[in-house]
């Protein structure tokens, strides 16, 4: 088995997710964040600091993430193996009508950041929004009002590397919210253990549930079947001005704008622009963050017109403290839900079963793997009928050969 022992092997061999967290502890004199248009946002490396490097895999969620089987949860929790431990589960929507429209879901995510913004007296919103300049990227920005948050609502199907801007958090003078992806979220729960002053400015860690972002070739292929010239794109939505919403291209000049359902584009966005190493994700649904939201699929009909509604998952004390006064405060209607409800909701739950299968596949490669401690991997696996573990292992196996996975590649590519 071939072993990792600085990020740059991370990178060699197909298992960095691209979160930032590296700049942001190394510095953009040794690292450089690319977003290679095929494959993600990945470092550049400027400077030979194999020790440096080294260093990062104590919070490198490419190489590690831990379940929250931790002392954060001093109440008793509800632990179901596909979608980990939390305190609570809601399902609902955001009172404010014009986020719940403008938002993927029911717009959970944006009102507790709004609600934090306005009423816990946090300083501002860290996350992803649209590059104004280039709009088939994404850009990590920082929101401080309404207006903010909401011109920003919706999912950004394309990479984002919010990690690389912890500074900004770990600098201002007042606790924050950050919002990421799982992977994300995963990076600033190792982090905080040693940057006491991160750990104490962060106010509320948010994510949603994740399937793994499109590299930007999806998006540009996107817009290619539309017969759209990237340069005559204004702006891109991925969705939401209603639930589920539509791919949205509004352009430069008074022409009208194009768009497709959601169903639509999504197949096209991840057939084949996913990395490898989010079908190995074992965190989909957020367990590391304060509070993880995510689309109440299969729960509600998307053909009844129904303006959309999240799930939300308490997953800390604090979390569930704030989730409480954003409820009280009007911020959100919500009411109980169960794990039941989850997983009837979101087939995401199923890739837990898989990943023990594509793990094995590729040790029988001698690849070296990524450590999920705490994850459940081997007990779900085992549930699952011999005909599909035979498939996973042996798909996993032949996406392995034919890609070129199985072995490590030059870094730094242009």
């Amino acid at each position: 088995m071939r072993s990792i022992k600085t990020i740059k092997d991370i990178v060699g061999w197909g298992l960095c997710v691209g979160c930032g967290a590296c700049q942001y502890v190394c510095g953009r004199d040794s690292i450089e964040l690319k977003n290679i248009e095929t494959v993600g946002i990945r470092p550049i490396f400027k400077k030979s600091q194999d020790e440096n490097y080294s260093e990062c895999l104590k919070f490198c969620p490419g190489y590690s993430i831990g379940s929250t089987r931790n002392p954060r949860h001093s109440a008793p929790v509800v632990s179901d193996p596909l979608i980990g431990p939390t305190l609570e589960i809601w399902q609902g929507y955001t009172s404010d009508k014009d986020i719940r429209y403008s938002a993927s879901s029911g717009g959970a995510v944006s009102a507790l950041a709004l609600y934090c913004l306005e009423k816990e007296n946090m300083e501002f919103v860290l996350h992803t929004g649209m590059d104004e300049n280039t709009p088939w990227y994404n850009k990590t920005v920082q929101s401080k009002s309404r207006s903010d948050l909401l011109s920003r609502a919706g999912s950004r199907y394309a990479p984002s590397s919010p990690c690389e801007a912890l500074a900004l958090i770990e600098d201002s003078a007042k606790p924050c919210v950050f919002i990421g992806k799982p992977c994300d979220v995963a990076a600033v729960s190792a982090l905080r253990k040693y940057r006491p002053k991160l750990d104490a400015n962060l106010g509320l860690v948010l994510t949603f549930f994740c399937a793994g972002p499109p590299c930007t070739a999806g998006t540009l292929s996107l817009l290619k079947e539309l017969n759209i010239e990237k340069q005559t794109a204004n702006a891109i939505r991925y969705r939401g001005k209603g639930w589920p919403g539509h791919f949205d291209v509004s352009f430069n000049d008074s022409t009208e704008n194009k768009k497709i359902t959601y169903e639509e584009s999504w197949g096209k966005l991840v057939q084949h622009h996913r990395s490898f190493r989010c079908n190995l994700c074992p965190d989909g649904l957020g367990e590391l963050a304060d509070i993880s939201c995510g689309d109440a699929w299969h729960l509600h009909d998307k053909q009844n017109d129904d303006p959309g509604r999240s799930l939300v998952l308490a997953r800390s004390k604090r979390g569930l403290a704030i989730l409480h006064r954003a409820m009280e405060s009007g911020y959100l209607h919500l009411e109980p839900s169960s794990p039941t409800d989850v997983i009837k909701a979101q087939p995401l739950t199923g890739r837990r079963t898989e990943i023990f299968g594509r793990l094995l596949a590729m040790k029988t490669l001698f690849m070296p793997i990524p450590r999920f401690a705490g994850f459940p991997m081997l007990k779900v696996w085992m549930k699952n009928p011999i005909r599909v573990k035979i498939k996973t292992y042996l798909g996993t196996l032949r996406r392995l050969l034919t890609r070129s996975l199985w072995h490590q590649k030059p870094l730094n590519p242009v």
